[in-house]
C-alpha cells in the first residue's frame, strides 16, 4: 500500500467511487486500529460512509461538510452554497454580529475551509470584546494578605493556634476578568488557532489569546464548560452569545457522540453538521416572521405512543414523537413541520423520512397534515404533497407535504431591512408553515 497522501473532494449528499474517482481506485483504508475506528465511527454516526470494496473505496457524503483524514486519505465535503452566502445565512442563524473578517477583504472566502469561515468570525468577535473591555466579576478569594482587606478569616485564624506570621487569612472579592465567560473564550481562541487551515487565521487567533492570558486562567473545553458558561450568561453579558455559539460549533465539529454512549470519537478533522444549521436558521426565520403564530423548537406529541404497562417488562420510557417545528395560534396547533438538509428536488424521499412524516400528519385530528422543509438552490421548485390513505377501505388518512426552502430568496430578504423585504418575508414564512393554499385560516 502507498503511504501517499491522497486527496478527494465531493459535494453534500454525493457518492464518488473507483467508477467515478481514479483515486480512488485500488485505495484501501489502513489497517491502523486508529483508521479504522474513525471509518466506523463516521458510518455509524452516517456523518460519512467510507466502504471497501474489491477494487477500491466508496465514499458517501450526507449532511455533514468539512474536512477529516482517514490513514492516508483526506476528505474534503464541500457545501453547496457559496461561502460567500453561506456566511451571511450563518449570521442570520445563529445571530452573530456583522463585523470586518479577514474574509471580507480579500477573495479567500470561496477558497478556505468552512471552519475557517467561522474561525474568521470567532476572531472579530473576539477583537470587538477586547477592544470593548472584557467582562469582570466579583470572585471570591480565600488567601493570606499582608494587608488585609475583606473579612478575615476568624476560624482560618483559629486554626493556626496563635502561631505569629506577618499575615492574616482573608477572605475578600475582587473584581477580576478571570470568569468562566473570559476562560471558555481564550479557550476557544487557542482551539481556533490549532484548527485554522490559514497561516493568517491561525497567527490572529493566537495573537488575540496571547493578550488574554495574562490575565485569565486556562481551562480544556468540554460539553460541560459549555454548557456552565451558557447558563451563566446575563442581560450584562450577552455581547459573548455569538462568540460561545461559534466555540460550541467548532467543539462539537472535531468528535462524534453515538446515541446512548457517553464516550465521544476525536476526528482528525472537522465536520459540520449542516441539518442542524438549517434547523436554526428556519427556526429563527419562522419566530421572527410568522405574525399572531408561536412557534415552539422540538415540541414533542405526548401521549401519542405509549408503552402498555401490563406489557413493558423493563419500565422503559414511553416514545415521544418530536417534530422539529410546532406552529400554535391562540394556543392551538394548526400546523406540524420538520426539517431536513436534503434537497428532495433533487433526490428521492427517503423512506425513514417519509415514516417519520406519517406519523406526525395522524397525530394532529384537526389537520391530517405534516410538512418537511427542505433547501434548495433550484428557482422552479414546487411543493409536492403525497396522500396516505387506507390500503384496504380507502379512506384518507393524512398527507405528507415536501415544501421547498430557496435558500437564496432567504438571504436576499434576511439582508434587507425595507419594508417591502419585511412584507415578503412575512408570506414567505406563512407558505413555509402552511402551503401555496393554506388548510386553514392564516
Amino acid at each position: 500500500m502507498s503511504e501517499d497522501i491522497v486527496s478527494i473532494t465531493l459535494s453534500e449528499w454525493e457518492t464518488r467511487s473507483p467508477a467515478t474517482c481514479d483515486e480512488l481506485s485500488g485505495l484501501f483504508l489502513e489497517s491502523s486500529p486508529s483508521s479504522q475506528r474513525v471509518a466506523d465511527a463516521l458510518n455509524t454516526s452516517r456523518m460519512l460512509r467510507v466502504t471497501e470494496l474489491k477494487n477500491g473505496l466508496d465514499v458517501s457524503s450526507f449532511s455533514h461538510v468539512g474536512r477529516v483524514r482517514i490513514g492516508n486519505l483526506n476528505i474534503t465535503i464541500v457545501p453547496k452554497l457559496k461561502a460567500a452566502s453561506l456566511l451571511r445565512l450563518l449570521r442570520y442563524a445563529y445571530g452573530f454580529r456583522r463585523l470586518e473578517l479577514i474574509s471580507d477583504s480579500t477573495h479567500l472566502v470561496d477558497h478556505c475551509g468552512f471552519e475557517d469561515l467561522l474561525i474568521s468570525q470567532l476572531n472579530a468577535e473576539a477583537q470587538e470584546l477586547i477592544s470593548r473591555g472584557l467582562q469582570r466579576a466579583y470572585v471570591r478569594k480565600d488567601e493570606r494578605l499582608a494587608s488585609p482587606r475583606g473579612r478575615i478569616n476568624i476560624d482560618r485564624l483559629a486554626l493556626d493556634g496563635g502561631t505569629a506570621t506577618a499575615t492574616l487569612p482573608c477572605q475578600h472579592f475582587p473584581r477580576l476578568e478571570d470568569t468562566l465567560l473570559n476562560r471558555t473564550l481564550l479557550a476557544g481562541l487557542r482551539l481556533a488557532g490549532s484548527m485554522a487551515s490559514i497561516l493568517d487565521l491561525r497567527r490572529e487567533s493566537r495573537r488575540l489569546a496571547s493578550q488574554m492570558e495574562e490575565k485569565i486562567s486556562r481551562i480544556n473545553l468540554d460539553a460541560t464548560i459549555l454548557d456552565q458558561a451558557a447558563r451563566s450568561l446575563t442581560r450584562l453579558s450577552t455581547a459573548y452569545v455569538p462568540a460561545l455559539s461559534i466555540i460550541r460549533l467548532l467543539v462539537e465539529s472535531q468528535g462524534i457522540v453515538l446515541e446512548g454512549r457517553a464516550l465521544t470519537t476525536t476526528l482528525p478533522g472537522f465536520l459540520f453538521d449542516m441539518n442542524r444549521f438549517f434547523q436554526s436558521l428556519l427556526s429563527r426565520f419562522l419566530k421572527e416572521n410568522l405574525v399572531d403564530y408561536s412557534v415552539r423548537d422540538e415540541h414533542g406529541l405526548k401521549g401519542m405512543m405509549r408503552y402498555n404497562p401490563k406489557h413493558n417488562p423493563k419500565r422503559r420510557q414511553s416514545p415521544t414523537p418530536r417534530p422539529d417545528y410546532a406552529i400554535l395560534r391562540q394556543g392551538n396547533l394548526v400546523s406540524l413541520l420538520d426539517a431536513k438538509y436534503r434537497d428532495l428536488w433533487e433526490k428521492s424521499l427517503p423512506r425513514e423520512m417519509l415514516y417519520q412524516l406519517i406519523v406526525y400528519a395522524i397525530s394532529h385530528r384537526q389537520q391530517l397534515q405534516s410538512s418537511i422543509l427542505y433547501p434548495t438552490t433550484n428557482p422552479i421548485a414546487k411543493e409536492a404533497r403525497i396522500d396516505v390513505s387506507d390500503p384496504v377501505y380507502g379512506k384518507h388518512l393524512g398527507q405528507v407535504c415536501l415544501r421547498p426552502v430557496n435558500l437564496t430568496e432567504i438571504e436576499e430578504l434576511v439582508s434587507s431591512n425595507t419594508a417591502v423585504a419585511r412584507r415578503e418575508r412575512e408570506g414567505l414564512a406563512k407558505r413555509l408553515a402552511f402551503g401555496t393554499v393554506a388548510g386553514i385560516s392564516t
